[in-house]
């Protein structure tokens, strides 16, 4: 007879981890204990020698789905007397280890349950178990049990606690469990506030409003939600009219993978990534002929598609009988609402109803969005379902980054673990700044850290940026400034936890370079703390700034201004009225407002509005994403000329290109050719490029490589020539994974010695 102590740390809290363990030791004829603490999981097992052996191999081999060992230290012990094997009260002391799990979507036993009359929680919207439900968007602090959750408030009934203490139950300390007599309730709301109905009577009025083409608020697992009837042109019209979000796509929540299946094309692996714990929206290509209404993703072959997470869901999208638009309760660029009074506030012209529950959500959690990329899985949107999943870092101080002004994130570092916060949306309301002050006290309340370095971006006017230097300046420690497409790189390289240089190509709309413009077409040796400029597009102005990312024309001018002068004027008088081109002239001939940026995004806005695809844009990116999607099928492999002019650093230089552009337009090749001709450029200056640097492993970063055409034909071309190629997967290539590019830097600096290698540029 032996016995062991084990300590597990990782994701072992919140997925079932001590059922699971309590069963594998009373399987084996085990005496013993298991017990939640601050830190991880702390077990002692008793019995045979090869019985506990095969126990600890089981921990390693069997743990739930939703578990994630890290570390798993076993030490012998004495044996003593002792008698069965019990679950006993959590530990409290020691700071938290960044080991929150993500809510889990419903697991198939829960829907069964729901879906069955016999059984006591037919129709329960709050149904879940140990391997599914809320999770963190519930727990308040660890240890993860009810009384440090939101449910603390909701008492357990008599069959509850039994289930609860039951160790062959599947809901055996499953902390969110509830039932109709004693779990949290629906209620529908008026947008006064007043009570209308409740229970599945509400739910039931909330259907009925949606099959009228009425806008439905619903409160959900991370926040509140907007839902019409997808496959009502009007509705989805009226939804956009009053939530002023112009032609940005709507994702669409289906009852099942078959239901998707009859208006999209879905492969094995997407069908894997919507049944997933994780169940994100996941982009599809749509199906000619589709019965989801055209204005739903307009002029977008592709679709975002999810399925129910929660039984509240199902159970809607069950008795609606038809998919439904599902897309975040807000205004355009807010933060989504978490509570009712929030919500009869800022959706109160939006919303025709509020489908609400009395169950609170300590912190918003949006719907992840992801896709297949080239080589799986790619979060392009990361939130529900896998954050605050931590992931392995350098070991070293801590460290919080505060990330970028759009796409939002906060990542903390603590004991070699990186925790990157949910998405946070953009910085340009109160209500964004607020809520990224809100996560960050969050962070480090949750886990007891004290930062020891503060991180964030170059640019000085980033809500992000003010903060951190704020923050520094209260704690009193150093504050390292990371330029924008050095943190894009350093977070790749921190997700594939590469060793020693690689050349980054990070091509996105702008970030400020270490000169005062603005970088974005750029390819950097990247070494750990430092980087160094290898090359980047050839320099040009932007008339009006920023008013250029929803006017993809005025990129257009600004490239044919730098390469033509003032006859730029008369080549594109078709574009603009006579006194707007009047002034805009002016101003580039001035210099005035017309900042210089090197931006591949801005690049492509130029191209797609001189093609003819768009010339005004109604979200960021959509003059891109619509070029992309014109060369669709063709397979014209001509490329237009993009020479890499000799330098230090190296210049891309796109005037050759842009009179090809010109000359095609003048003979009247359609837009498809264009973009398939641009595309191909860009990938044969990719390829010159990484041949010019000479170092094996390349990064490709930011928001254009989530162009899937633009990534394929880089990395093909590259793979061919030897090259190792490395896209970021589980963080997104967007600004969404800036933070966690930024804690790698400061992190760097800090074991190598180094202060802040760049200043804000005033």
């Amino acid at each position: 007879m032996i016995r062991l102590a084990v300590s597990i740390q990782g994701v072992v809290q919140g997925v079932g981890f001590r059922p699971f363990v309590h069963g594998a030791a009373t399987k084996r004829g085990l005496c013993g204990w298991v017990q939640n603490g601050t830190e991880g999981v702390r077990i002692e097992v008793q019995g045979d020698a090869e019985a506990v052996r095969g126990f600890v191999q089981a921990l390693r081999d069997e743990a739930p789905p939703a578990a994630r060992i890290e570390h798993l230290v076993t030490a012998e012990l004495p044996p003593r007397p002792e008698v069965g094997f019990a679950i006993v009260t959590s530990q409290n002391g020691a700071a938290a280890r960044p080991t929150l799990p993500p809510d889990l979507s419903t697991c198939g036993d829960c829907i069964a349950e729901v879906e069955s009359p016999g059984e006591r929680r037919h129709r329960y919207p709050f149904t879940n178990c140990t391997q599914c439900g809320p999770r963190y968007t519930l727990i308040e602090r660890l240890p993860y049990d009810r009384p440090n959750t939101s449910m603390v408030r909701f008492a357990l009934c008599p069959m509850c606690r039994r289930e609860y203490e039951n160790p062959t139950d599947r809901r055996f300390h499953a902390q969110p469990i509830a039932c109709p007599a004693c779990g949290p309730s629906l209620r529908l709301l008026s947008p006064d506030g007043a009570a209308l109905a409740s229970g599945d009577e509400a739910l039931g009025l909330g259907v009925a409003a949606l099959h009228e083409g009425r806008v439905l608020a619903l409160k959900g697992l991370g926040g509140f939600q907007l839902l019409v009837d997808a496959t009502s042109a009007k509705a989805v019209a009226r939804l956009r009219e009053r939530k002023r979000r112009e032609e940005k796509p709507f994702a669409v929540m289906f009852l099942s993978v078959a239901d998707v299946r009859d208006i999209c094309i879905v492969g094995a692996e997407e069908e894997a990534l919507l049944l997933s714990a994780a169940a994100p929206i996941v982009l599809v290509r749509r199906c000619a002929g589709s019965a989801v209404a055209e204005n739903v993703a307009p002029k977008n072959p592709l679709l975002g598609a999810m399925l129910p997470y929660t039984p509240l869901h199902r159970l809607l999208l069950a008795q609606a009988n038809r998919p439904l638009v599902c897309t975040s309760g807000n205004l355009s660029e807010e933060p989504m609402c978490t509570e009712e009074d929030e919500a009869l506030v800022r959706l109160r012209d939006i919303a025709d109803l509020l489908l609400v529950h009395d169950r609170p959500i300590v912190r918003p959690v949006d719907d992840s969005v992801a896709r297949v990329g080239l080589r799986g899985p790619q979060v392009l949107r990361r939130a529900r379902g896998y954050a605050p999943l931590p992931y392995p870092f350098l070991v070293g101080p801590s460290v919080l980054a505060l990330g970028g002004q759009l796409k939002s994130t906060v990542t903390l570092v603590k004991d070699g673990h990186a925790v990157v916060s949910q998405h946070l949306g953009d910085l340009f309301s109160p209500e964004g700044v607020m809520l990224l002050e809100r996560t960050v006290k969050d962070l480090l309340t949750f886990f007891d850290a004290k930062p020891e370095v503060v991180a964030c971006d170059l640019h000085p006017e980033y809500a992000s940026t003010r903060l951190a230097e704020r923050l520094a300046s209260e704690w009193r420690v150093p504050l390292e400034r990371v330029q924008h497409h050095h943190a894009h790189v350093a977070a790749c390289v921190a997700e594939h936890r590469l060793q020693g240089p690689v050349l980054g190509l990070v091509w996105d709309g702008s970030g400020l370079g270490t000169d005062g413009t603005l970088w974005g077409g750029e390819a950097l040796v990247v070494d750990g703390a430092v980087f160094e400029r290898a090359a980047h597009l050839r320099p040009f102005s932007l008339p009006g700034g920023e008013r250029a990312i929803r006017e993809p024309r005025r990129a257009a001018l600004g490239l044919v201004f730098e390469a033509f002068g003032a006859s730029a004027a008369k080549m594109l008088a078709a574009m603009f009225t006579d006194a707007d081109l009047s002034v805009l002239q002016g101003m580039l001939e001035r210099g005035l407002q017309s900042p210089r940026t090197t931006s591949m995004g801005r690049l492509f806005d130029g191209v797609a509005a001189l093609a003819g695809v768009r010339q005004r844009a109604g979200f960021e990116g959509q003059a891109a994403m619509e070029l992309e999607f014109a060369a669709d099928g063709v397979d014209d492999r001509t490329a237009y000329p993009l020479p890499l002019r000799d330098g230090s650093p190296a210049l891309a230089d796109w005037e050759p290109l842009l009179r090809a552009v010109l000359f095609d337009v003048e003979r009247g090749l359609g837009p498809a050719a264009i973009s398939a001709r641009f595309h191909n450029a860009l990938a044969e200056l990719a390829e010159a490029t990484a041949l010019r640097a000479g170092i094996p492993r390349v990064v490709l970063s930011g928001g254009c490589f989530q162009n899937l055409r633009l990534a394929h034909a880089i990395h093909h071309r590259l793979v061919a020539r030897g090259f190792e190629v490395y896209l970021p997967e589980l963080f997104p290539p967007n600004d969404g994974g800036l933070s966690l590019g930024q804690a790698y830097v400061a992190a760097m600096r800090r074991k190598e010695g180094r202060c802040a290698s760049v200043s804000p540029v005033k």
